[in-house]
């Protein structure tokens, strides 16, 4: 069998796999702990784990207060280290050892590489109030340390000042701290990730009581967002001593504020924790991140930190990817955190309407409602902040524009939604007027032939947010956008006079795939009206289409047969505009996402029908078409957007917000890179 492509490795992409191990403790015994060790380095093997992770002081036990002195437990510790370092030769493993160095007692982090000792880490801040009694054992780490101390029969570097740095492996670089340190007010792992750290290990003992562990999760989520690094802490279970004291075995693994994996506490048996971390993403994230480096040239000397190299791990990687990954990055899985997403995104849109209108002394709004989904979202949005305002609902102008394409289907739900809604409702027909205009300028339409081009489409485009405005100046009203993220994303809108402009656009900051949701969420609620919500349902229902071109043999035009699908169109935008990740990468992800409909779950409320499957050509040919409209010929259309809020995480596309590029760019450079490292089957 030929060796997997590349392409499907973990390590191509940036992601290392790390391990937090949660070992049985035999308290005194370095022997039986190193064997326990052994048991959980062969298992993170099994797993791929290239950095593994125990708690501090493993090799011991935390809890065996006065015997950290004894000689015996020292010489012990010592020899167990030196014989677990070979355990480690394919891999990294960072284990906690009281070690003895002259006449002091360190509390250490040991970095295990290549067969031998590679680095010691002692702890900065050391505990001596409440249950803690660390000062009366071990010498913080200070001025006055060592840079090397003799183990065994080599020198180590020793110092808080160390940094490991994994050959071959770009951005891979950790720094490690023990418990307590991670409590201070300014922890050790600020200064190695504003050194350069990606990965920042905590060993801990930490006790538990009621709610401490959810202190040490808020601690490693804050941690890990603030210092824009991955943040991977275990803590001591069971085997320690509870003579005064109880141990619960908490591990958790955070990127970026996220939480990607957690253990089971209170794990008789222990426990590994293993997630996929992003160390490239990580470092696209400090790269746009101004403040970062900022605050690196402010707070660091050049020489703060000492880089150690360690070979490259050489354990085998295999997909799936180990980490939360939502097929919808706009719309996340947890039905708890989307109905806070929905609550957040509608009311952030509703309040942009609200403000604009008492700036403007507004009392009516225009807006043509196609029966579809972002206009009906826009109404929804429209008829929330005219109630929230104390102004009648008759104030907001629902116009049906029916075209040559016009289905009775979405005309007679764009009506009885505006009937629902109590709003003024009236309908244009268009085609006289665009007929007359197709005949002005010679369109072979007008003489019966049946030629649909894009000029036919932007005809009555253009014609319908035409009446938009003149409505609006007739009736002295501000014309409602209805054009969403993603048809920004695409360029899916007719330029100027047309879909793509108007006073106020309640949905440019909102991409598709979350409008779904957004109406799904105001149906089930029923926040406008339970009138409404039969209707909404309908539409959620309808296939989306701009209806500009008359149907073939029973076949209405699918704007996502022409554009792709906009499930892999969000998860593209995403990932290629909020961390400008290489299009194989995105391509990658997208694989590990929707390469299998049973696996991993869907939003709430997400139908059957729409629980599908994409494979890596179809996603690769998507993905090359987004680059294109994206990159290449859309960006004309954003340098020109009216107001509207942005909403998403996964940021705006308004020239005046987080995206700004040159309108005349090219797309060679990322077609290139797609290409180059995407294999074609």
């Amino acid at each position: 069998m030929p060796p997997p492509h590349p392409f499907h490795s973990p390590r191509t992409h940036g992601f290392v796999r790390v391990g937090a191990a949660s070992p049985l403790v035999h308290l005194a015994d370095p022997a039986a702990n190193a064997a326990e060790h052994r048991r959980w380095i062969a298992a993170a093997r099994a797993e791929g784990v290239e950095l593994l992770v125990f708690p501090e002081l493993s090799l011991s036990g935390y809890s065996i207060d006065d015997l950290h002195l004894q000689g015996a437990m020292t010489a012990a510790v010592e020899a167990a280290l030196l014989e677990l370092a070979e355990a480690a030769r394919d891999l990294v493993v960072v284990v906690g050892a009281p070690l003895r160095l002259g006449d002091r007692l360190y509390n250490t982090a040991v970095v295990l590489a290549g067969g031998t000792v590679r680095g010691i880490v002692p702890k900065t801040y050391l505990p001596n109030y409440r249950e803690y009694y660390e000062k009366r054992w071990f010498a913080p780490a200070g001025g006055d340390d060592p840079a090397e101390v003799r183990l065994g029969e080599a020198w180590v570097p020793f110092g808080t000042d160390l940094l490991f740095e994994v050959e071959d492996r770009d951005g891979f670089v950790f720094g490690a701290e023990l418990c307590e340190d991670y409590w201070a007010p300014l922890p050790p792992s600020t200064r190695q990730a504003l050194g350069g750290a990606r990965i920042l290990l905590n060993l801990s003992a930490s006790n538990v009581v009621l709610g401490k562990a959810e202190d040490r999760a808020v601690l490693c989520a804050s941690q890990s967002a603030r210092a824009v690094a991955a943040y991977v802490f275990t803590a001591s279970g069971w085997g320690e001593s509870t003579t005064d004291l109880a141990w619960d075995g908490q591990a958790t693994i955070h990127e970026l504020g996220a939480r990607l994996a957690e253990s089971p506490r209170f794990a008789l048996d222990g426990a590994l924790t293993v997630a996929d971390v992003d160390v490239d993403r990580i470092g696209l994230e400090r790269l746009r991140t101004g403040t970062f480096a900022d605050c690196a040239r402010r707070e660091l000397e050049a020489d703060s930190f000492r880089r150690l190299p360690l070979p490259a791990p050489t354990v085998a990687v295999a997909a799936p990817l180990r980490r939360p990954l939502d097929r919808f990055p706009f719309v996340p899985d947890d039905p708890a955190r989307l109905d806070q997403d929905c609550f957040e995104a509608f009311n952030i849109q509703v309040q942009g309407l609200m403000r604009r209108l008492k700036a403007t002394g507004g009392r009516k709004v225009v807006i043509g409602v196609s029966g579809g989904l972002d206009s009906t979202q826009a109404l929804l949005v429209a008829c929330r902040a005219f109630d929230r305002l104390e102004l009648p609902r008759a104030g907001v102008l629902g116009y049906t524009l029916p075209g040559f394409a016009t289905s009775d289907g979405t005309k007679a739900n764009a009506r009885a939604l505006m009937q629902a809604l109590g709003v003024s409702a009236a309908e244009i027909d268009i085609r006289p007027a665009a007929l007359t205009l197709l005949k002005d300028i010679g369109h072979p339409f007008a003489d019966g032939q049946p030629v649909h081009d894009i000029t036919f489409e932007n005809v009555q485009a253009g014609l319908r947010t035409d009446y938009l405005f003149r409505l609006a100046n007739q009736n002295g009203g501000l014309v409602v956008g209805t054009g969403d993220l993603s048809e920004l994303a695409l360029g899916w809108a007719t330029y100027g006079v047309g879909d793509h402009m108007s006073h106020y656009n309640v949905n440019a900051g909102v991409a598709k795939t979350l409008i779904r949701h957004l109406i799904r969420w105001v149906a089930d609620r029923e926040l406008v009206g339970a009138a409404a919500t039969p209707t909404l349902r309908a539409i959620l229902d309808t296939e989306i289409s701009p209806e500009l071109v008359p149907a073939k043999n029973g076949v209405i035009q699918s704007t996502e047969a022409t554009v792709g699908p906009y499930a892999l169109n969000d998860f593209f935008l995403f990932y290629l505009s909020r961390f400008g990740l290489r299009p194989s990468k995105v391509a990658w992800l997208a694989l590990q996402a929707w390469d299998e409909a049973g696996r991993g779950h869907w939003p709430a409320g997400t139908p059957d029908d729409q629980k599908v499957s994409y494979d890596l050509p179809t996603i690769r040919h998507w993905l090359e078409k987004f680059l294109v409209r994206f990159f290449q010929t859309a960006q004309f259309k954003r340098s020109a957007l009216p107001n509207g809020p942005k909403v998403v995480t996964g940021g705006s596309l308004s020239p005046r917000g987080d995206w700004r590029a040159p309108s005349d760019a090219s797309a060679a450079a990322w077609l290139a890179e797609l290409r180059a490292v995407v294999p074609e089957g």
